[in-house]
């Protein structure tokens, strides 16, 4: 496996990721958001295959940076990949000069919150029925760089 920037050659396989994890996944177009100049993501890839396997996305304005989705293929997880991107994410942040990094999780996602509390982030607020199918509150999660 290798992790590395998002590239335009890489958005076929991270939206059949997305398709795989997420009820209201991204699109291929929405997903090319990530190769702009107010945007980035990080993905792990089959080295052989050159097949994303896991990814994280993040939008940014000015200093703050704010996490889209954080994606691992089911056949891969509970191998550390989310950690590797998401290490690889907020390393790139803070060479950009970012301050803070945001994101939103499921409530009841107690792994994925674990696993940001392990990467420096605290829970900072809740925004009631945010998620859809199912329909359940988000927990906001701060990040200092």
């Amino acid at each position: 496996m290798r992790v590395e920037l998002i590239e335009s050659r890489h958005l076929k396989g991270v939206a059949a990721l997305e398709a795989l994890c997420f009820t209201a996944p991204w699109s291929e177009q929405s997903l090319s958001l990530l190769l702009g100049e107010a945007a980035f993501g990080m993905v792990a890839v089959k080295t052989e295959a050159d097949t994303p396997v896991a990814y994280v996305g993040m939008m940014t304005v000015l200093d703050e940076g704010q996490i889209t989705n954080v994606a691992t293929h089911p056949d891969y997880r509970r191998r550390g990949l989310a950690a590797a991107v998401l290490t690889a994410l907020l390393a790139e942040a803070r060479a950009r000069g970012l301050a803070t990094v945001t994101l939103e999780v499921r409530e009841s996602n107690a792994a994925a919150i674990a696993l940001y509390e392990k990467h420096g982030f605290s829970v900072v607020g809740k925004r009631n029925h945010f998620y859809q199918n199912p329909r359940e509150h988000a927990l906001v999660m701060l990040c200092n760089l």
